[in-house]
């Protein structure tokens, strides 16, 4: 029998962000895991020697981590950007395709969650270079893989409407621009800072 694919999506609308992100039966994650999130990867910014002043959230959903920095982190700039631009009316983001476009200016965190695997392979290839562009510290990136999509992911939850790649796909051309640390984290490469041998992936 043919297995069945899923077409990767063409469409972020007012059905699929109340799908993803509010409704709680339906979304991955919600307000308490993008806290959690946003202390974990600032902590770990701090801890490695960066003081965070800025933050540019590529595809920020609805911008749920807005509220987290603004209640966290006041004195933070975060910028909220996604393609949508139903989502940017709805939710006041500033619109950005990161396959296309890139700022003349560099923050000191990135923030990449769940954009890259709604791209074709040139646009994930060009949204690196971009985001490796404006990126002047730490770069945060959530992706999930084929093998996520096999063995981690809650499927009643998830967005299968995405192009399933092997992890490597991904490495391969974030290691260009950046130092993978790993849970997530990476550095630029153009950066001052140094970490020890086992705090860097191989």
């Amino acid at each position: 029998m043919k297995k069945r694919t899923v077409a990767p999506r063409e469409s972020f609308d007012d059905a699929y962000y109340g799908r993803y992100y509010e409704s709680d039966d339906t979304r991955v994650y919600g307000h308490a895991e993008q806290e959690k999130l946003a202390l974990g990867i600032v902590s770990l910014a701090s801890y490695w020697g960066l003081d965070v002043r800025n933050v540019l959230d590529v595809g920020a959903g609805t911008g749920q981590m807005r509220a987290v920095f603004a209640k966290k982190w006041p004195g933070i700039e975060y910028v909220a950007t996604e393609v949508s631009a139903f989502a940017c009316k709805k939710y006041r983001l500033t619109r950005l395709d990161i396959t296309k476009e890139r700022w003349d200016r560099t923050f000191d965190l990135v923030i990449c969650q769940g954009v890259l695997p709604y791209l074709p392979n040139d646009g994930v290839t060009s949204a690196i270079a971009n985001i490796g562009a404006m990126a002047g510290g730490f770069l945060y990136v959530e992706s999930i893989t084929k093998k996520d999509i096999r063995d981690v992911v809650d499927k009643r939850k998830t967005d299968l409407a995405v192009y399933p790649r092997r992890g490597a796909f991904y490495e391969s051309r974030l290691q260009k621009a950046f130092i993978k640390l790993g849970a997530g984290m990476h550095y630029t490469r153009k950066g001052p800072l140094t970490f020890y041998e086992l705090e860097v992936c191989k």
